[in-house]
């Protein structure tokens, strides 16, 4: 994927604030009623690293038996969940508490650099401490800034999610509950959100269910996270996904009790889940909307193959016709494939043919080098003996600008393999996304660049034959596990589910170098 940064005008920057090919957003984490919440939290967000590698964050909450009151103690910085709290002495001796939240941060509002705008936030207000962490972006933005800032708020970040803090705190509700559900009334687009007060961990998540959210339980205690996978680290069971439009309130009588606090805030007629977050962003290894990202990802692997099969060989001599993929995402879309493909063309072998190092950091360039040639060649190498005089069917997940694809075929051609038949497990990406993931403006994506002509991407990335999954065929791959089921897909329709505000002014925005 293309690193290339670059900034936005106007209303854009409340969106996708950085130039970049696809990123996800980021990775939220929730804990109480644990004397290691904090470890745990520091556990979680590990495991959700790939949501978000900005920044991370965490803040506990902490009962000061002198003061009798809560304490919030936080920790957060620039860099990887590692490097943030390389020293264990932040999470014994600072991060003290039996409640958490924490974050990683990928930025698709506010500056990515700004120190500010690391989560998670917390405040101190009439009521006492409160802290949030936010996966997702609000497309009311604009509306909600103004609001505010017309009742006398000083913003501390240029995010979205410092916009809740402040429609909680200046709520005129008397309780906490009723607080959040005046708050999330107001509040529009996509969002699951982990909000820790003095004495209580809550859970909200937007009408349409844009963003996976699941609950779990480990032993008397109680989790939110972005994705199983984070619930799997530490142990914790997977109860249920939080529901969309819905508020989990967990506090001491929870605890004792054993059942959770619910309360509905608003509700959709149709869920619109991130159908991206099967295609890419979520591991493999989780369970998202319900259903096994491995699962689904090898669904779409198997109607990619259905739709695009694989060629045969010219004749009986030659070498089978190599299926790779490329790392990491599209692992296990390239064994439904394969699988798939096997069951009529016993030509082909599955093979790894790439291989990515999972250790690229900064890289230095030298005068002359080429930039972006440099960061494939450090990220990627290939199996020169696998590749060799071979057909091969190349499975990845996507292509944005298709700057980073046409390199990587450049770097395979050197392998000199015969042909390259390069398959896609996602339609062409022709719209940005307003809902939390980062795409470049919609004139930079290599689509529209050619108006979706495939035999002209085709020839520009330099391969034998070019192959996207049809929208039909990756709604064919997808669960639909209730009635109210549905997927976003606008990145590839440019059917957007959720109402934006000033979309039109941000379609004419252009990113600046």
């Amino acid at each position: 994927m293309n690193h290339k940064h670059m900034k936005k005008k106007n209303l854009s920057h409340y969106f996708n604030n950085h130039g970049k090919s696809v990123h996800s957003n980021c990775g939220v984490f929730g804990i109480f009623n644990n004397p290691d919440a904090s470890v745990l939290t520091y556990y979680g967000l590990h495991a959700l690293q790939h949501r978000g590698q900005e920044a991370a964050g965490i803040v506990t909450s902490e009962y000061d038996s002198v003061a009798k009151k809560n304490r919030f103690n936080i920790h957060k910085d620039l860099g990887l969940v590692l490097s943030v709290f390389s020293n264990d002495k932040i999470l014994t001796d600072v991060l003290k508490g039996t409640a958490a939240i924490g974050h990683t941060r990928y930025s698709t509002t506010g500056s990515g650099d700004n120190s500010n705008n690391i989560q998670p936030f917390k405040v101190n207000f009439k009521d006492g401490n409160l802290a949030l962490s936010h996966n997702g972006n609000l497309t009311n933005t604009k509306y909600l800034r103004e609001k505010l800032q017309n009742e006398g708020t000083i913003f501390q970040t240029t995010t979205d999610s410092e916009l809740i803090l402040h429609l909680i705190a200046k709520s005129r509700e008397t309780d906490i509950v009723n607080k959040l559900l005046d708050s999330f009334s107001q509040v529009k687009g996509a969002y699951s959100i982990c909000i820790l007060t003095d004495d209580k961990l809550f859970a909200v998540r937007d009408p349409y269910g844009v963003r996976p959210f699941c609950f779990g339980k480990l032993d008397n205690s109680y989790i939110f996270a972005s994705e199983t996978c984070a619930l799997d680290i530490v142990n914790a069971e997977y109860v249920r996904d939080v529901k969309p439009g819905e508020i989990i309130m967990i506090d001491r009588e929870v605890t004792e009790t054993g059942k959770e606090k619910s309360f509905v805030f608003s509700e959709a007629e149709k869920y619109r889940h991130c159908i991206f977050e099967y295609i890419y962003f979520s591991r493999p290894d989780s369970e998202v909307f319900e259903e096994k990202v491995d699962k689904v990802r090898r669904n779409i692997g198997k109607n990619l193959a259905l739709q695009s099969p694989s060629p045969g060989k010219n004749n009986p001599e030659d070498k089978k016709i190599a299926i790779i993929n490329v790392p990491d995402s599209s692992n296990t879309a390239t064994l439904g494939y394969f699988n798939e493909t096997v069951k009529t063309n016993r030509d082909v072998k599955h093979e790894i043919g790439l291989i990515r190092s999972h250790y690229v950091g900064r890289t230095f360039i030298q005068p002359g080098q080429d930039k972006r040639k440099m960061k494939v060649k450090t990220k990627f190498n290939t199996v020169k003996g696998v590749i060799k005089d071979r057909k091969l069917v190349i499975i990845d997940d996507s292509i944005v600008r298709g700057t980073t694809s046409k390199l990587l075929v450049d770097l395979i051609k050197k392998a000199e393999p015969e042909e390259i038949h390069l398959k896609i497990t996602s339609p062409p990406i022709i719209s940005p996304c307003y809902y939390g993931m980062d795409f470049p403006s919609a004139d930079e994506l290599i689509a529209n660049q050619h108006n979706q002509n495939i035999e002209e991407i085709k020839n520009e990335l330099g391969v034998t034959s070019l192959s996207y999954l049809s929208t039909e065929n990756l709604l064919k791959s997808v669960p639909f596990t209730h009635k109210k089921t549905d997927y976003c897909t606008a990145c590839f329709t440019k059917q957007y589910p959720i109402q934006i505000e000033g979309i039109e002014e941000i379609k004419k925005d252009r990113f600046d170098d």
